[in-house]
């Protein structure tokens, strides 16, 4: 018996929504058939119109189960990163539309294992090695279920969950998927990508995913809190760095590479400094584009560096960039101070010395939005000042260089991309980004 779940994934908030459905389906509500181009908006009452009735949501099932898709237009992917763009996307399985706001959110539900064959083609190419594939197949199902589990445990106990502190000085938030409420995770780089059967999914995905059917990630009995980021600059980041205070057994530093506890303290400055400054072996460290593609797609490949980068920003630039993300009127930027670094030697917190005010932010996410019109490809970078005014401190010139793109915790997809390219399985290669982490089969 399959005791697969079913997960809802948001699609696309907007204000209106198009959608084509290819074939036929049933509204729950109405029990009305439906079938080509249709359009969801508000009402004045807040509500949504159909059928003649006024509803708070809407839930549309295939009428037959023969593939039933719908199409959305306008869906947007790579929310507020550097690719950020519009695509006509297609989808299988059931539809909801719930009015949050004043706003309508587009829900997709489907089968867990239907859902990770998007998951794999969409945060990497489908062409990717199969060992690769089956690690990602694993690590995407075990965060999946442990964020409805951690939700569900958190709506069953009533328990209030709080991303971010704020005192005079200090500023302290992260970003994680306690932003949703009426659907388990998004289809954007918040969450997992996902873009539904837009993008084609190969015999290998799909085999990959069939090879791991039902198996996660566990530690102490517990569904793992399985991360990946696109490049972790040599060094693992750990869970707390970047999300709650909590720390995972199975999250550590470790270097991205054979000898991996050959690594320094990347906490102490001078270290971190040290380290962002040179291009150290790992398996991250690659420029062979057969094995990029393999887990870029093709606005990934946009970027045409990421273990090891370099951004300016003039003084007129930095103080205007600043205030905008922050919402802050820090004056000129002084000095941008590093107050604490994690175990890859990202930025959990930095202290913004301005002629006006002076406060430290943090965690990474909130570093990386604040200093960039997107986002920086990570926190883990060095500051350099140039062409200081003697009279004021200020510098002309503000330069950031930094190591890795995203996060760094847990899985990084171009490390493990080497690693299957170079023969490791699948397991080696979770064993290596999860230490002490154990296989289960839940179905």
């Amino acid at each position: 018996m399959d005791r697969q779940p079913e997960v809802k994934v948001g699609i696309l908030s907007a204000t209106e929504l198009r959608v084509d459905f290819l074939q036929a389906y049933t509204a729950a509500e109405t029990h009305e058939g439906v079938r080509g181009p249709q359009t969801f908006s508000i009402t004045p009452s807040g509500k949504i119109a159909w059928e003649g009735m006024e509803h708070d949501s809407l839930l549309f099932t295939p009428a037959e189960n023969s593939g039933a898709a719908f199409e959305v237009q306008d869906v947007v992917i790579g929310v507020n990163f550097h690719w950020e763009r519009r695509e006509c996307q297609r989808f299988s399985g059931a539809m909801s539309v719930i009015v949050e706001g004043d706003r309508l959110t587009l829900v997709n539900i489907l089968p867990v294992e239907d859902y990770l064959k998007s998951v794999i083609s969409s945060e990497m190419s489908a062409t990717a090695s199969a060992e690769l594939l089956k690690a990602h197949a694993v690590i995407s199902r075990s965060w999946l279920l442990a964020q409805i589990d951690k939700n569900k445990r958190i709506e069953d106990a009533g328990e209030q969950y709080c991303a971010c502190t704020s005192t005079d000085t200090e500023y302290i938030r992260w970003y994680d998927r306690e932003d949703h409420v009426n659907f388990d995770v998004c289809a954007d780089d918040h969450c997992q990508r996902y873009q539904g059967i837009t993008r084609q999914t190969t015999p290998t995905v799909a085999e990959a995913v069939e090879a791991t059917r039902g198996r996660v990630l566990t530690s102490e009995g517990k569904l793992c809190d399985a991360r990946f980021s696109k490049c972790c600059g040599g060094v693992f980041e750990e869970f707390e760095n970047c999300w709650e205070p909590r720390h995972f057994s199975y999250l550590e530093a470790r270097r991205d590479s054979a000898d991996e506890m050959n690594f320094p303290d990347l906490t102490v400055e001078e270290n971190a400094r040290e380290w962002i400054l040179a291009r150290p072996d790992s398996f991250c460290n690659t420029s062979d584009p057969v094995i990029l593609s393999q887990v870029l797609n093709n606005y990934d490949q946009e970027t045409s560096d990421f273990y090891r980068w370099t951004v300016e920003y003039t003084r007129e630039q930095l103080a205007s960039l600043v205030k905008e993300r922050s919402g802050i009127d820090f004056g000129d930027i002084i000095d941008l101070v590093p107050v604490e670094r994690g175990t890859s030697g990202r930025l959990c917190r930095l202290k913004i010395v301005g002629t006006k005010k002076t406060l430290t932010i943090g965690k990474e996410l909130e570093i990386r939005r604040t200093l960039s019109p997107s986002h920086l490809y990570s926190s883990a970078f060095i500051v350099e000042r140039e062409n200081i005014d003697p009279a004021t401190g200020v510098p002309g010139l503000i330069r950031l260089i930094g190591a890795g793109w995203g996060h760094g915790v847990g899985l990084c997809q171009i490390g493990a991309a080497v690693m299957g390219a170079s023969g490791y399985n699948y397991q080696e290669i979770l064993s290596h980004y999860f230490p002490g982490a154990e296989i289960t089969t839940l179905y």
